[in-house]
């Protein structure tokens, strides 16, 4: 797989390539197998400098497969790809990693049959961000570890972006707010709970419209605990409608947890641009609050 990375400080060809992700380990084997680096098209030695606006290439060498992961050539909906970056809007219903109920068609096992379909065969799927199996929209997947790694500091600093749309139970919530409540697990059972000794979370949300039974809201996670949307809301009192597992009602409308993860934002690290994707609302989140779609941004 090619790297290209746009350079936006000066320092030796060796520095930036350890500051932009690239391991001891990863660079030794780079060196071992020959692949020149270059710099603006013209091959460089490691001690060589660059400076901003230069462009420096290197060739990785091909991560292992994992021959474990079968292959499913079911279809998968693609919101945004590039050399880097694939994202695919996941449908409800579908596990986003094999687990012990189905190891042969969840989304990893679609993204290997649509890299295999494609012709593609040097590609390893690295799942950045996941959903519960009954929630739809964005999955962001990164096609090297190393695209892994440079994005996990905006993970952990909670620059990558994610907004979902959900609706909830009752009326009444005020027009925005932040709920910080720590989440935990209760005697390894699925659910989750706000504890006083979890994890700390926050989300924070804005409504955007209701019924005389339920409340639209859009919804930004500035931490990644399991369920933890779900948990939050059902804390104050307003559980997803839908959702069986948090006690949300199940007789308006729809048949899974009305959550959809409609836009992901973040800073790709090889460019230094913005990157924006959108998911549409799906047709049983729109036909239980039909205005959703066009009250979020």
């Amino acid at each position: 797989m090619e790297i290209k990375w746009h350079v936006n400080q000066t320092q030796s060809v060796k520095q930036f390539l350890l500051a932009s992700g690239i391991s001891q380990r990863l660079y030794a084997k780079i060196k071992a197998v020959g692949q020149p680096i270059l710099v603006n098209g013209q091959k460089c030695a490691p001690s060589d400098w660059v400076q901003r606006g230069d462009v420096v290439t290197v060739q990785l060498p091909a991560e292992p497969a994992d021959a474990a992961v079968a292959i499913s050539h079911a279809p998968i909906t693609i919101c945004y790809e590039d050399d880097y970056w694939l994202a695919i809007n996941k449908p409800a219903g579908l596990a986003t990693i094999p687990g012990p109920t189905n190891q042969t068609d969840t989304l990893l096992n679609r993204i290997k049959g649509y890299w295999q379909d494609q012709g593609v065969t040097d590609l390893v799927p690295h799942i950045i961000t996941r959903l519960d199996f009954d929630t739809s929209g964005i999955v962001l997947v990164g096609k090297h570890q190393v695209a892994q790694s440079l994005l996990q500091p905006q993970i952990e600093q909670h620059q990558l972006q994610k907004f979902y749309l959900a609706v909830v139970s009752g009326t009444g919530l005020p027009q925005s707010g932040d709920i910080r409540e720590p989440i935990g697990q209760i005697d390894h059972q699925p659910r989750r709970a706000v504890l006083a000794d979890g994890q700390s979370a926050w989300t924070h949300y804005w409504r955007l419209g209701a019924t005389d039974q339920l409340t639209a809201v859009k919804v930004q996670l500035h931490t990644g605990r399991t369920h933890q949307i779900r948990v939050h809301f059902s804390a104050l009192g307003h559980p997803l409608v839908g959702d069986q597992l948090y006690d949300g009602p199940l007789n308006l409308g729809i048949t899974r947890q009305a959550l959809h993860a409609y836009r992901l934002q973040f800073q790709d690290p090889f460019s230094h641009q913005q990157i924006t994707i959108a998911a549409p609302i799906p047709a049983d989140i729109q036909a239980i609050l039909p205005t959703a779609q066009s009250s979020i941004d």
